[in-house]
């Protein structure tokens, strides 16, 4: 009885000290990651077909092409609210963000997926794309 102790604590300590070290490699983000800010706007009464691209298509194949979603938002005041979708992508680095984007535009599923969604007309009527560094202290790089 005296032993299982010390053998307990020492197998707790060993999954503790494990767990941390795991939880640190998971968490631990590239260091020199770029940011890509994009800002989408839709011709009138289109915003709802480019959530749902978005939504049921885009987001896979840019994952797909290595274009890691970090977040999309659409502006809470009008007139923005109506035809404004604004996402976050992070890349490896900003080479690796222009072979990603050259990729995922020759990828023959999202060409298809913009002919089909385009039917009834254009959704995107203007992009803005901005690449941005993180500052040395963002909670985020």
């Amino acid at each position: 009885m005296s032993t299982t102790k010390p053998v307990l604590f020492a197998c707790a300590a060993v999954v503790f000290v494990s767990g941390f070290a795991l939880g640190n490699v998971v968490r631990a983000q590239p260091a020199n990651r770029v940011f890509e800010l994009r800002t989408y706007t839709a011709p009138e009464g289109k915003l709802g077909d480019l959530h749902k691209r978005f939504r049921d298509h885009t987001m896979g194949i840019f994952k797909k092409h290595g274009m890691e979603s970090i977040g999309y938002w659409q502006p809470q005041d009008a007139p923005d609210s109506q035809n404004t979708l604004i996402y976050i992508l992070a890349h490896p680095s900003r080479e690796a963000a222009k072979k990603n984007w050259a990729e995922f535009s020759a990828d023959p599923e999202w060409q298809k997926v913009v002919t089909e969604s385009q039917l009834n007309g254009k959704i995107v009527s203007k992009a803005v794309s901005v690449f941005m560094d993180p500052t040395d202290y963002s909670p985020i790089k």
